[in-house]
């Protein structure tokens, strides 16, 4: 059990410090995902709908973790004598990638889609159901969760004696990112869903992290931090947007 005493060193805190800023960020495209396909659901069921939602993201990311050497497993190719070069290092990991991010793209450009032609619905008739909600976000929870837990155990790779430090480090960042985003997660889902432009922004961001995992089921990298700078730039320009829409509507109001 000393393996336990880790987490409270200074290289085992500084890891669960960076782990929990880690997941925080590769949990952004989840909450807004859940935030948009949440918004079609009547406004009593959407907070269940958003909680439930993170918590089987959570569930699923402590049960992956929990196999990580079955995990770390599917990286193997299945068709390692393909005459195609690119199915080589073709695997069941890319399997799920490909399949996460073509639907990834698929759902956000639906989403831009209703967004452009105004035919969206707010809990109608027409809303979607809350087991179709929930049976996307588990889909979506399972490719991000992926992503999630093979970054974090590439991270503490070689961190500390004991071979169950690092997961309980990566256990407990988990935990406590997945709190964070809970926490938070309304208010973020009602800044983008009343922001029209914020929300196409953000669906627009989801597309692209579509494409971005149908790349790496192909074995081919593109760092992240790319597409989050990208996205924070766009955001700063429309919030400037925003300030300037409004000081101009003041301002007109003043001259009448």
């Amino acid at each position: 059990m000393d393996f336990f005493y880790l987490l409270f060193t200074w290289d085992g805190f500084m890891y669960f410090i960076l782990l929990s800023m880690l997941e925080i960020v590769l949990g952004i495209d989840n909450i807004i995902f859940v935030s948009i396909v949440t918004d079609k659901l009547p406004k009593t069921s959407q907070r269940k709908a958003r909680n439930l939602g993170l918590s089987l993201a959570l569930f699923v990311r402590l049960v992956l973790l929990a196999g990580v050497a079955w995990l770390m497993q599917l990286d193997a190719a299945l068709f390692p004598n393909s005459k195609f070069e690119f199915l080589r290092e073709f695997s069941w990991q890319s399997i799920v990638l490909l399949a996460g991010g073509l639907f990834l793209i698929y759902k956000s450009t639906i989403e831009m889609h209703s967004s452009m032609t105004g035919e969206e619905e707010h809990g109608g008739k027409e809303a979607k159901s809350f087991r179709a909600v929930i049976v996307q976000i588990i889909i979506i929870d399972l490719v991000f969760s992926f992503d999630s837990i093979i970054t974090a155990v590439g991270m503490t790779n070689g961190l500390g004696d004991e071979q169950h430090g690092p997961i309980v480090i990566i256990y407990a960042a988990i935990i406590v990112s997945m709190i964070i985003m809970m926490t938070f997660a309304k208010q973020i889902s009602d800044f983008i869903n009343n922001r029209p432009t914020i929300k196409m922004i953000s669906l627009a961001f989801l597309v692209t992290i579509g494409v971005v995992l149908v790349a790496e089921a192909f074995g081919q990298e593109i760092p992240k931090g790319y597409i989050y700078f990208a996205m924070v730039y766009a955001l700063i320009v429309e919030f400037i947007n925003i300030k300037m829409r409004n000081n101009l509507e003041k301002k007109e109001g003043n001259d009448e």
